[in-house]
């Protein structure tokens, strides 16, 4: 069969699949979104729906929406797949451009399905000419815009986490931490890296972004580890180690698994206030369109967040064999819902003070956006107040218009920081653009 005669197969079971699903009630409701949502009852399908947008790009003189009193431009554009992003001390801003590793095994007959429309989801993605590394902007006249774009390390295996501790630039490649010495304004790294501690990368490796994050005095990495699957349909030893944030040692590389039950943890950030550390983490698929909320929330030392065999404490999932009743009871509620498939893959908490006096000590979400719905779910970079060190209210939007009027993505975002003059970063994979949030 030739390859387009296969993708349009594929275009038309993926399209009679999302309508298949139309029974189902699939517009996110306001009461499962928030610190106490209610859940709706579980679906099961013999194949889940799918719909993703169509890729268009950004047309010249498009860019995202924001709400009044707030602008946003294009920092730097003509990336290729920018993930997240980096603030250095002197300013200078990192780009990690990244590609999925290939080759994940099928394991299922649906898995063809799924994988083709996911790929979709992600905006293809596909090769790694020009990706898989870490590009360095500087904006030397502070006007938002990099005058200077340099490829600072090269080569790289699916990088997604960067954390700068002294002299030493970590990079979580999707196999291993690596460790590179940083100079000052450099805008080149030429010396060979070294292994900090290995990942648990090949030959599966489903979830393969790994975010990363220094602790306060710089003598600990936090990492997220992501699940081999949806909820274990590639075993039960696929998962080892997995669904989980790592702490690592920066001294030995020595570490230990901080917490667990995380099925795809993500934008690992310190609360300002209280120094916890906070993720977002996308939940499974297939129960329905409203099920399972993507969630933020703190994370204990010790604790065990529920997948795959709970979610949102000890709601069981009946999919999963054999059951666990004993890791179900310890199962922790997570602090804050999302909303269900919005595909949280960055978040940073807001202590600068370019932006409005309201946005500070909250967080930024970068929703990626769903693909297993009929009606998109996120899509947008969302907002959460926090009070006392927690999540107050409803999360409100503050970049939108990724998707246009017929439904196209124009853009996808993923990563979010803060640059050093306060202006929100946000890395958009599919537009392969850094937009930049300040003040209007």
């Amino acid at each position: 069969m030739m390859m387009s005669e296969h993708s349009a197969m594929l275009a038309a079971f993926a399209s009679l699949l999302a309508l298949a699903s139309c029974s189902d009630s699939d517009e996110p409701d306001p009461v499962e979104i928030g610190p106490s949502p209610k859940l709706p009852e579980q679906s099961q399908y013999l194949m889940v729906p799918m719909h993703v947008p169509k890729v268009v790009g950004w047309k010249k003189g498009e860019t995202p929406k924001v709400p009044e009193g707030l602008k946003i431009q294009a920092m730097m554009t003509g990336l290729k797949h920018p993930r997240s992003v980096y603030t250095l001390p002197n300013g200078d801003v990192l780009v990690v451009e990244s590609v999925a590793p290939s080759g994940e095994p099928v394991t299922r007959p649906k898995d063809l399905i799924v994988g083709w429309v996911q790929s979709l989801a992600t905006g293809g993605g596909s090769g790694n000419q020009g990706s898989n590394r870490i590009t360095l902007l500087r904006d030397a006249d502070g006007d938002g815009v990099a005058e200077i774009r340099e490829v600072l390390l090269d080569h790289l295996n699916s990088p997604f986490g960067v954390a700068l501790v002294g002299n030493d630039l970590y990079v979580a490649n999707t196999d291993a931490i690596m460790r590179y010495p940083y100079r000052e304004g450099e805008t080149r790294i030429t010396e060979p890296g070294t292994v900090l501690t290995e990942l648990p990368g090949g030959p599966i490796d489903h979830h393969w972004t790994k975010s990363l994050v220094a602790n306060e005095d710089g003598s600990l990495l936090y990492v997220g580890v992501g699940s081999n699957s949806n909820i274990t349909e590639n075993g039960i030893e696929a998962e080892k180690n997995r669904a989980a944030i790592w702490e690592v040692d920066r001294a030995t590389g020595r570490h230990r698994i901080f917490a667990d039950g995380l099925r795809n943890p993500n934008g690992l950030s310190f609360e300002p206030q209280t120094r916890v550390l906070w993720t977002v983490v996308n939940e499974r698929d297939e129960l329905g369109p409203n099920l399972v909320p993507d969630y933020m929330t703190s994370v204990k030392d010790g604790g065990f967040y529920g997948w795959p065999y709970s979610y949102y404490g000890k709601t069981v999932d009946p999919r999963v064999m054999p059951q666990r009743p004993d890791l179900v009871e310890k199962a922790i509620v997570p602090d804050y819902a999302l909303s269900s498939h919005v595909a949280p893959l960055g978040m940073t908490f807001y202590t600068a003070n370019n932006l409005p006096q309201s946005y500070r000590g909250g967080a930024f979400v970068g929703e990626h956006g769903s693909w297993n719905r009929r009606s998109f779910n996120g899509y947008k970079v969302v907002f959460v107040t926090f009070e006392n060190g927690m999540p107050k209210g409803e999360p409100r939007d503050i970049v939108t218009g990724f998707l246009d009027g017929q439904g196209q993505a124009r853009g996808r975002p993923v990563g979010v920081g803060v640059d050093q003059q306060g202006g929100l970063l946000i890395a958009d994979d599919v537009g392969n653009t850094v937009w930049r949030v300040t003040a209007q």
